[in-house]
């Protein structure tokens, strides 16, 4: 790394700028990025999905959030400092900024603006400006230094299969149009690949573990242009046909939105600093509708989930059955249990891809591959794409003995687990809100957790998606029936153990046990879109100040489908409650994976892992 540094500090002298501004990010918003935008990662060698790293004249640092403490540590070389972010002795990227540059006036720090958000641009600037020191938005120096840059994937581009599209292009298209006609807007543009995607009834394979395509999109009352150099397969074609949707080449974007006339709805929380000044005089900001109504699944869209999750548990089940016999054997490592997992979820033809690196204690590279013993906790998060949906799930396995300290932790997130699962909410209630619901189980334990409860999971999108979350910060969009999110709380003791137990909810209307399968009502949907009271059409997240009755309660309801170890449970700090859920919850899993499992042992291991807790174990 340090002969990048020397060569970009190089041109930093040249031209002048004294601080350079490496966000995660690309010209979409995007969490996963194609290896083209990957310049963080270029710059610092550090490979989390998180993270902005900042590099002066004679300092650099990277600031990422607690999912990547330890593999950052592991990965930067010497000349990075690793900025903890959310610590309280952790300065935000402006303030350091700030101090290294309080008594320099006249200097310059630049960052590329195809590749960070107008409005945080924006505010970056402002704060910069109060001591003489200039944002540069339009200089890339990644593309001056980084030589084998990888171009700018355009690969093909399909159509959903007909079977899973439960509403079609033009209806989707309508319902924007809708919004735009109520922000007496002539035009929309959408950038988010995901929105795209789900816009369109396309997906694509651009960015690994996300089938989405690089594209941007305008949309008029007339029309809609897709920007994409991604082939189009025949269903792709005629889904852009049918629903008068125009192909332009991805490089024409920014040309044409700069010749659009009249008021044009775009999101500066979003966009690009560059896009959005394309067309900042007639710009009207909100959040792009398609936020909302991708949030919320029809029909097909629950139908597909449910079906992901029986070839997702499948797999799980073979894998856990493998397991234990065989760290017990030896030879066993985080990645090759990594990479037993993935084998026997690609053994399905209708996994698609893992939606994520799975992540096996932390991030397991080459260098950090620790051998597994018989003793001890593993936590295991992955998941897959499936034909039919996306999944994402979490467990924590006992390999063999564990302390008294793991089993205290271990049944701490288990209640924290089962308490938000079991919890109605009122209807427009937002994450944060009933992030504590989860949370309070694990402080009354002792401890904490930095990482947000839950997130929203996209179907056959990107497994992160909003823009519902369930976190301890501030996130005010409001969550309604028919939404998917997961439910993860977690320990993490550096140096000790990492624990998660994840599944993946629906939320539904009623007050359920959290146990069931329900889906929401497409008409609860139609009520929601013709706006009922809950500022949600239009994206403005503000939460809903009707009256409650009983009957606008929700709950959530579980879709994956895997049991949850119950070797590590201190079973004497569960009620009677938490055992019943438990037991409904394994019995679900046990009856609906069954009739799908062909081999006898891992027919006979389900049944021994979903067996229920009498008062013998309750009593141990």
């Amino acid at each position: 790394m340090n002969y990048e540094l020397n060569i970009l500090r190089q041109e930093m002298r040249t031209e002048k700028i004294d601080a350079v501004i490496f966000p995660t990010s690309d010209p979409h918003n995007s969490e996963y990025l194609p290896e083209h935008w990957q310049t963080r990662q270029w710059i610092t060698g550090f490979t989390g999905s998180a993270g902005t790293a900042v590099v002066t004249l004679d300092e650099a640092a990277l600031w990422t959030d607690s999912r990547y403490f330890i593999q950052a540590k592991e990965q930067l070389p010497s000349s990075f400092q690793l900025m903890k972010e959310g610590l309280p002795e952790t300065p935000t990227i402006t303030e350091w900024l700030l101090r290294k540059m309080s008594v320099a006036n006249g200097r310059v720090v630049a960052v590329d603006g195809m590749v960070i958000n107008y409005s945080e641009a924006m505010q970056m600037g402002k704060e910069l400006r109060k001591i003489g020191v200039t944002l540069r938005t339009d200089y890339d120096i990644a593309k001056r230094l980084w030589t084998n840059r990888p171009a700018i994937p355009s690969n093909p581009i399909y159509g959903v299969e007909r079977e899973w599209i439960g509403e079609s292009v033009g209806s989707k298209l309508h319902r924007i149009r809708e919004v735009m006609r109520e922000q007496h807007c002539d035009a929309h543009i959408l950038t988010d690949l995901m929105g795209i995607a789900w816009t369109l009834n396309l997906r694509g394979s651009d960015v690994k573990m996300t089938p989405v395509f690089i594209s941007n999109l305008l949309i008029t009352l007339d029309d809609a242009t897709l920007f994409a150099d991604g082939t189009l397969n025949a269903d792709a074609k005629a889904l852009l046909y049918e629903a008068n949707v125009n192909v332009k080449p991805y490089g024409e974007f920014l040309s044409t939105i700069a010749k659009t006339d009249g008021r044009v709805l775009i999101d500066p929380q979003t966009t690009s600093y560059s896009i959005y000044n394309k067309v900042k005089e007639h710009a009207v900001e909100a959040p792009s509708p398609v936020i909302a109504f991708k949030a919320v699944k029809n029909q097909k869209e629950i139908e597909g989930f449910n079906k992901s999750m029986v070839l997702d548990g499948i797999a799980m089940v073979r894998f856990l059955r493998w397991l234990k016999p065989a760290v017990e054997q030896g030879g066993q490592t985080e990645i090759s249990v990594s990479d037993k997992l993935e084998q026997l979820r690609r053994e399905s033809p209708e996994c698609l891809d893992l939606s994520f690196p799975t992540i096996v204690h932390y991030m397991a590279t080459p260098e950090t591959d620790a051998p597994l013993r018989a003793e001890g906790l593993l936590l295991i998060d992955s998941g897959a794409q499936y034909t039919c949906g996306t999944t994402d799930i979490t467990r924590t396995i006992a390999l063999g003995p564990v302390t008294d300290e793991m089993r205290h932790a271990y049944t701490c997130v288990l209640k924290a687990n089962i308490a938000l699962a079991t919890t109605p909410f009122p209807d427009g209630t937002c994450g944060t809100q009933i992030d504590a619901i989860a949370r309070s189980e694990v402080w009354k334990g002792g401890y904490n957790y930095m990482h947000g409860t839950g997130h929203g999971v996209g179907w056959r999108l990107c497994v992160h998606e909003g823009p519902h979350r369930i976190h301890q910060q501030w996130f005010p969009a409001p969550l309604h029936p028919g939404m998917v999110v997961t439910d993860e709380p977690g320990i993490y003791l550096e140096g000790k153990f990492g624990i998660r137990t994840e599944n993946v909810m629906i939320i539904i209307n009623g007050n359920g046990n959290g146990n069931g399968n329900r889906a929401c009502s497409p008409e609860h949907q139609l009520e929601r879109k013709n706006g009922n009271g809950n500022g949600n059409v239009n994206g403005n997240y503000e939460l809903c100040t009707m009256n409650y009755e009983l009957n606008s309660l929700c709950t959530m309801n579980c879709l994956t489908l895997c049991p949850i170890d119950t070797a590590p449970i201190d079973f004497s700090m569960l009620t009677t409650k938490e055992v019943e859920w438990l037991n409904q919850y394994h019995k679900r899993v046990r009856e609906t994976l069954l009739t799908h499992l062909s081999d006898e042992a891992d027919k006979q291991w389900l049944i021994e892992a979903t067996k229920e807790i009498g008062d013998t174990e309750k009593d141990k």
